[in-house]
């Protein structure tokens, strides 16, 4: 296959060669007849005098020797960290010292997949990667927050089997048939600053909605939002009905995505996938009161010290002034 910006493929050059090494025409005359310049007529027919029919194939544009490129311990270390810490460019390049453009080369280079492509626990590919969205921000704090629930399976007494191994939970499971039921993690984030406020509740009916919604502007104000402008929500039920009231009382306005397009609600769903990477699922929690009692500390640590490559590196209170 020719290079894709090339005039000439291979057949094209034997012809450009014949024409001038054997009847014997003008260089010029032939690559204009080619639609190429003289300069690059004169590079093939020198390239076939000295290496023959092998000098008229394609070369690989890969420089013979890269000095610059990143010494390959170091490569190995962020190989290393990714594997063990699953976490990405911008975290692996504070540890390693090294720019997160160059992280993201090498990752590229061995072929590592996405994080969201992969088992949170183990790591492992388990989906095909995906294009993105077209990226939006809003100018201010309070200006949009996103709303949406995450449902998580609880964790039975001892553990799921995750803790105790696929063949005993599974054991398990066929002796003891009391279902186990899910945990509501109702999330909101601020478009702008990132700021998230989550809660683990029993139910995404319409009460427990409109509470939530509550209780996190009551969280944004005391961080320095003191006013919603607009909520985004999906078209769920509890949502569409049950929220007019508090979103009114907020002075805000209720716009809702189109149906069937979660990613016009992308912050939240994002948030929804790092709750479920570094928090549910990150490590092995022997109870569901040990995983509640993790949440609280986590976004902690998300608001305040979590680095965010939306906000070039930075935790979302860098974003609101201080209250």
């Amino acid at each position: 296959m020719s290079h894709g910006n090339a005039r000439l493929t291979v057949h094209g050059r034997a012809l450009l060669v014949r024409r001038v090494l054997q009847e014997h025409r003008p260089v010029a005359h032939v690559a204009k007849e080619l639609g190429v310049s003289r300069q690059c007529a004169h590079r093939w027919v020198k390239r076939f005098r000295e290496e023959g029919p092998a000098g008229l194939q394609d070369r690989s544009s890969r420089p013979h020797h890269s000095p610059p490129r990143t010494a390959s311990d170091l490569e190995q270390a962020v190989l290393d960290l990714r594997a063990s810490q699953r976490r990405g460019p911008d975290w692996i390049a504070e540890q390693t010292g090294l720019p997160a453009r160059t992280v993201s080369r090498v990752l590229a280079r061995h072929r590592v997949p996405r994080l969201g492509d992969c088992d949170p626990l183990t790591g492992q590919p388990i989906r095909a990667s995906r294009v993105t969205g077209v990226r939006y921000e809003r100018q201010h704090p309070g200006e949009l927050v996103h709303m949406d629930v995450k449902k998580i399976g609880r964790i039975p007494p001892g553990g799921g089997w995750r803790a105790a191994g696929w063949t005993l939970a599974n054991h398990q499971s066929r002796v003891d048939k009391t279902p186990i039921g899910y945990d509501y993690v109702h999330a909101l984030v601020d478009d702008h600053s990132r700021l998230a406020y989550c809660e683990i509740l029993n139910d995404e009916k319409g009460p427990t909605c409109a509470g939530f919604l509550e209780r996190g502007a009551a969280y944004f104000a005391a961080h320095g939002i003191a006013r919603i402008e607009r909520v985004m929500t999906d078209n769920a039920w509890a949502y569409r009905w049950s929220l007019r009231e508090v979103v009114a009382a907020l002075g805000a306005r209720q716009i809702f995505i189109r149906p069937h397009c979660p990613w016009q609600n992308g912050k939240v769903e994002r948030l929804n996938r790092t709750l479920a990477t570094e928090w549910a699922y990150r490590q092995v929690f022997t109870s569901n009161d040990e995983r509640a009692a993790a949440l609280a500390p986590w976004l902690e640590h998300y608001n305040t010290r979590r680095r965010h490559t939306a906000l070039g590196g930075l935790p979302p209170t860098s974003r609101l002034s201080p209250t």
